[in-house]
Protein backbone atom coordinates (compact mmCIF):
# COMPACT_ATOMS: atom_id res chain seq x y z
CA UNK A 1 0.00 0.00 0.00
CA UNK A 2 2.90 2.43 1.01
CA UNK A 3 4.55 1.72 -2.38
CA UNK A 4 1.00 2.94 -4.60
CA UNK A 5 0.92 5.57 -2.51
CA UNK A 6 4.29 7.16 -2.87
CA UNK A 7 3.91 5.90 -6.72
CA UNK A 8 0.70 8.29 -6.85
CA UNK A 9 2.63 11.10 -5.46
CA UNK A 10 5.16 10.86 -7.66
CA UNK A 11 2.73 10.60 -10.82
CA UNK A 12 0.81 13.74 -9.52
CA UNK A 13 4.17 16.07 -9.22
CA UNK A 14 4.92 14.71 -12.67
CA UNK A 15 1.37 15.76 -13.64
CA UNK A 16 1.84 19.16 -12.04
CA UNK A 17 5.28 19.68 -13.36
CA UNK A 18 3.88 18.58 -17.32
CA UNK A 19 0.80 20.85 -16.78
CA UNK A 20 3.41 23.77 -16.40
CA UNK A 21 3.19 26.54 -19.32
CA UNK A 22 6.44 27.35 -20.27
CA UNK A 23 7.14 31.46 -20.70
CA UNK A 24 10.16 32.19 -22.62
CA UNK A 25 10.68 36.14 -21.24
CA UNK A 26 13.67 37.96 -22.92
CA UNK A 27 15.72 40.32 -20.62
CA UNK A 28 18.93 42.02 -20.46
CA UNK A 29 21.80 41.16 -17.77
CA UNK A 30 20.94 44.13 -15.00
CA UNK A 31 18.59 44.35 -13.23
CA UNK A 32 15.59 42.89 -15.58
CA UNK A 33 17.26 39.36 -16.04
CA UNK A 34 18.37 39.12 -12.13
CA UNK A 35 14.58 40.17 -11.23
CA UNK A 36 13.20 37.95 -13.22
CA UNK A 37 15.54 35.42 -12.19
CA UNK A 38 14.05 35.79 -8.59
CA UNK A 39 10.68 34.95 -9.00
CA UNK A 40 11.03 31.83 -10.97
CA UNK A 41 10.23 29.46 -8.14
CA UNK A 42 7.04 31.62 -7.65
CA UNK A 43 5.48 31.60 -10.51
CA UNK A 44 6.53 27.71 -10.49
CA UNK A 45 3.91 27.52 -7.93
CA UNK A 46 1.87 29.47 -10.29
CA UNK A 47 1.81 26.60 -12.75
CA UNK A 48 4.22 28.48 -14.92
CA UNK A 49 8.05 27.61 -15.89
CA UNK A 50 9.90 30.83 -16.39
CA UNK A 51 12.65 30.53 -18.94
CA UNK A 52 15.11 33.49 -18.77
CA UNK A 53 16.59 34.14 -22.27
CA UNK A 54 19.25 37.17 -21.89
CA UNK A 55 20.01 39.64 -24.47
CA UNK A 56 22.75 42.07 -25.15
CA UNK A 57 20.94 44.52 -27.53
CA UNK A 58 18.03 46.11 -27.59
CA UNK A 59 16.59 44.88 -31.17
CA UNK A 60 16.85 41.14 -31.10
CA UNK A 61 14.86 40.51 -27.85
CA UNK A 62 11.78 42.97 -29.75
CA UNK A 63 12.31 40.89 -32.73
CA UNK A 64 11.94 37.70 -30.53
CA UNK A 65 8.24 38.99 -29.43
CA UNK A 66 7.10 39.98 -32.88
CA UNK A 67 7.52 36.80 -34.49
CA UNK A 68 6.69 34.70 -31.09
CA UNK A 69 10.36 33.17 -30.75
CA UNK A 70 9.76 34.48 -26.94
CA UNK A 71 6.72 35.18 -25.36
CA UNK A 72 7.18 38.41 -23.77
CA UNK A 73 10.60 41.27 -23.04
CA UNK A 74 11.81 43.37 -20.25
CA UNK A 75 14.20 45.75 -20.88
CA UNK A 76 12.61 49.08 -22.29
CA UNK A 77 10.63 52.20 -21.24
CA UNK A 78 7.72 53.42 -22.96
CA UNK A 79 9.00 55.50 -25.29
CA UNK A 80 11.40 52.92 -27.18
CA UNK A 81 8.90 50.34 -27.40
CA UNK A 82 6.45 52.97 -28.96
CA UNK A 83 9.38 54.18 -31.30
CA UNK A 84 10.31 50.59 -32.51
CA UNK A 85 6.78 49.91 -33.30
CA UNK A 86 6.26 52.63 -35.67
CA UNK A 87 9.86 52.16 -37.47
CA UNK A 88 8.88 48.65 -37.70
CA UNK A 89 5.56 48.21 -38.21
CA UNK A 90 5.33 46.36 -35.26
CA UNK A 91 2.75 45.36 -32.53
CA UNK A 92 3.97 45.10 -29.09
CA UNK A 93 2.33 46.57 -26.03
CA UNK A 94 3.05 47.35 -22.21
CA UNK A 95 2.28 44.76 -20.09
CA UNK A 96 3.02 46.39 -16.76
CA UNK A 97 5.41 48.77 -15.49
CA UNK A 98 8.17 48.14 -13.07
CA UNK A 99 10.45 50.14 -12.51
CA UNK A 100 12.55 53.45 -13.44
CA UNK A 101 16.25 54.41 -13.65
CA UNK A 102 15.46 57.68 -12.98
CA UNK A 103 16.54 61.40 -13.76
CA UNK A 104 16.66 63.28 -11.01
CA UNK A 105 16.93 67.66 -10.19
CA UNK A 106 20.09 67.81 -7.85
CA UNK A 107 21.25 71.44 -6.59
CA UNK A 108 24.25 71.95 -4.34
CA UNK A 109 22.87 75.36 -3.41
CA UNK A 110 19.60 74.54 -2.23
CA UNK A 111 17.72 71.71 -0.44
CA UNK A 112 14.26 71.37 -1.76
CA UNK A 113 12.38 72.20 -5.15
CA UNK A 114 10.33 75.35 -2.94
CA UNK A 115 13.86 76.70 -1.98
CA UNK A 116 14.54 77.74 -5.61
CA UNK A 117 14.14 81.53 -6.40
CA UNK A 118 12.88 83.18 -8.90
CA UNK A 119 14.87 83.39 -12.33
CA UNK A 120 16.91 80.37 -10.65
CA UNK A 121 19.00 78.86 -13.56
CA UNK A 122 18.89 75.36 -14.52
CA UNK A 123 20.89 72.71 -16.45
CA UNK A 124 19.35 70.37 -18.82
CA UNK A 125 21.02 67.96 -20.99
CA UNK A 126 20.92 69.45 -24.95
CA UNK A 127 20.57 66.11 -27.13
CA UNK A 128 16.46 65.99 -27.82
CA UNK A 129 16.09 62.71 -26.30
CA UNK A 130 16.79 63.53 -22.18
CA UNK A 131 15.98 67.57 -22.88
CA UNK A 132 12.23 66.28 -23.67
CA UNK A 133 12.66 63.99 -20.33
CA UNK A 134 14.20 66.77 -18.10
CA UNK A 135 11.30 68.93 -19.13
CA UNK A 136 8.98 66.83 -17.98
CA UNK A 137 10.34 65.88 -14.90
CA UNK A 138 10.47 69.79 -14.35
CA UNK A 139 6.96 69.70 -15.09
CA UNK A 140 6.06 66.67 -12.86
CA UNK A 141 7.75 68.91 -9.77
CA UNK A 142 5.54 71.51 -9.94
CA UNK A 143 8.43 73.87 -11.82
CA UNK A 144 6.70 74.47 -15.42
CA UNK A 145 4.03 73.37 -17.55
CA UNK A 146 4.01 72.20 -20.96
CA UNK A 147 2.28 72.85 -24.06
CA UNK A 148 -0.34 69.82 -24.29
CA UNK A 149 1.12 68.44 -27.77
CA UNK A 150 4.77 69.01 -26.41
CA UNK A 151 5.15 64.98 -25.22
CA UNK A 152 8.70 63.66 -24.63
CA UNK A 153 10.30 65.67 -27.33
CA UNK A 154 9.86 68.89 -25.84
CA UNK A 155 12.80 71.71 -25.88
CA UNK A 156 12.55 75.06 -24.06
CA UNK A 157 10.05 76.20 -26.84
CA UNK A 158 7.13 73.97 -25.48
CA UNK A 159 7.06 75.43 -22.01
CA UNK A 160 3.59 76.73 -21.52
CA UNK A 161 4.16 78.56 -18.50
CA UNK A 162 7.29 79.37 -15.83
CA UNK A 163 6.11 80.98 -12.91
CA UNK A 164 9.57 81.34 -11.25
CA UNK A 165 10.64 82.82 -14.92
CA UNK A 166 13.58 79.93 -14.67
CA UNK A 167 16.79 80.58 -16.83
CA UNK A 168 17.85 77.24 -18.96
CA UNK A 169 20.89 76.15 -19.46
CA UNK A 170 20.73 73.22 -22.09
CA UNK A 171 24.22 71.25 -22.16
CA UNK A 172 26.00 68.29 -22.90
CA UNK A 173 24.63 65.62 -20.72
CA UNK A 174 27.85 63.85 -20.10
CA UNK A 175 28.84 67.78 -18.60
CA UNK A 176 26.07 68.33 -16.19
CA UNK A 177 27.66 66.91 -13.01
CA UNK A 178 30.68 69.32 -13.61
CA UNK A 179 28.50 72.28 -14.05
CA UNK A 180 25.92 71.58 -10.84
CA UNK A 181 28.33 73.87 -8.61
CA UNK A 182 27.70 77.07 -11.19
CA UNK A 183 24.06 76.72 -11.55
CA UNK A 184 21.11 76.74 -9.08
CA UNK A 185 19.82 73.03 -10.65
CA UNK A 186 20.53 70.70 -12.64
CA UNK A 187 18.49 67.57 -13.83
CA UNK A 188 21.13 64.90 -14.23
CA UNK A 189 20.43 61.19 -15.93
CA UNK A 190 21.63 58.38 -13.58
CA UNK A 191 24.41 57.07 -15.65
CA UNK A 192 26.43 60.31 -14.79
CA UNK A 193 25.40 61.57 -11.80
CA UNK A 194 26.11 57.93 -10.18
CA UNK A 195 29.63 58.28 -10.86
CA UNK A 196 30.25 61.99 -10.09
CA UNK A 197 28.70 60.44 -6.61
CA UNK A 198 25.11 61.50 -6.64
CA UNK A 199 22.51 59.72 -5.52
CA UNK A 200 19.07 59.90 -6.16
CA UNK A 201 17.48 58.81 -3.53
CA UNK A 202 19.31 60.76 -1.18
CA UNK A 203 20.20 63.92 -2.94
CA UNK A 204 17.66 64.30 -5.50
CA UNK A 205 15.27 67.57 -4.98
CA UNK A 206 12.74 65.63 -7.66
CA UNK A 207 13.13 62.18 -8.48
CA UNK A 208 11.05 60.47 -11.65
CA UNK A 209 8.59 57.99 -10.40
CA UNK A 210 5.51 56.09 -11.53
CA UNK A 211 4.36 58.64 -13.58
CA UNK A 212 7.72 58.78 -15.85
CA UNK A 213 7.17 57.36 -19.44
CA UNK A 214 10.25 56.18 -19.24
CA UNK A 215 9.48 53.65 -16.66
CA UNK A 216 10.46 49.86 -17.82
CA UNK A 217 7.65 47.83 -18.98
CA UNK A 218 7.17 44.22 -19.36
CA UNK A 219 6.20 44.19 -23.05
CA UNK A 220 4.41 41.71 -24.94
CA UNK A 221 3.14 41.45 -28.72
CA UNK A 222 -0.64 42.75 -28.48
CA UNK A 223 -3.17 40.20 -27.71
CA UNK A 224 -1.20 38.00 -25.67
CA UNK A 225 -1.32 40.75 -22.39
CA UNK A 226 -3.96 39.06 -20.76
CA UNK A 227 -3.36 35.61 -20.99
CA UNK A 228 -3.14 33.49 -17.27
CA UNK A 229 0.43 33.06 -17.39
CA UNK A 230 1.14 36.83 -18.62
CA UNK A 231 -1.21 37.76 -15.51
CA UNK A 232 0.83 35.26 -13.05
CA UNK A 233 4.35 37.12 -14.67
CA UNK A 234 2.87 40.89 -13.82
CA UNK A 235 1.49 39.85 -10.09
CA UNK A 236 5.16 38.09 -9.40
CA UNK A 237 7.08 41.29 -10.84
CA UNK A 238 5.14 43.47 -8.86
CA UNK A 239 5.17 41.45 -5.79
CA UNK A 240 6.80 42.95 -2.26
CA UNK A 241 9.48 40.49 -2.73
CA UNK A 242 10.82 42.19 -5.95
CA UNK A 243 10.39 45.70 -4.21
CA UNK A 244 12.15 44.68 -1.61
CA UNK A 245 14.74 43.13 -3.69
CA UNK A 246 14.98 46.60 -5.57
CA UNK A 247 15.41 48.43 -2.48
CA UNK A 248 18.09 46.98 -0.94
CA UNK A 249 20.25 45.84 -4.09
CA UNK A 250 19.89 49.82 -5.53
CA UNK A 251 19.36 52.07 -1.94
CA UNK A 252 20.97 54.63 -3.80
CA UNK A 253 18.01 54.95 -6.62
CA UNK A 254 19.85 53.53 -9.49
CA UNK A 255 16.63 51.79 -9.81
CA UNK A 256 13.42 52.71 -8.37
CA UNK A 257 10.35 50.60 -8.41
CA UNK A 258 7.25 52.13 -9.65
CA UNK A 259 4.30 49.64 -8.17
Amino acid sequence: MKKIIALAAVLVAAASLFAQTVLKVGATPEPHADILNLIKDDLKADGVDLKVIEFTDYVTPNEAVESGEIDANYFQHIPYLESFNKERGYHLVNAAGIHVEPFALYSKKVKSVKDLKKKARIAIPNDPTNEGRALLLLADAGLITLKPNAGITATVQDIASNPLKLKFSEIEAASLPRVLADVDAAVINGNYAIPAGLSAKKDGLFVEGSSSPYVNVLAVKEGNENTDAIKALVKALKSEKVRKYIEEKYPNGDVVAVF
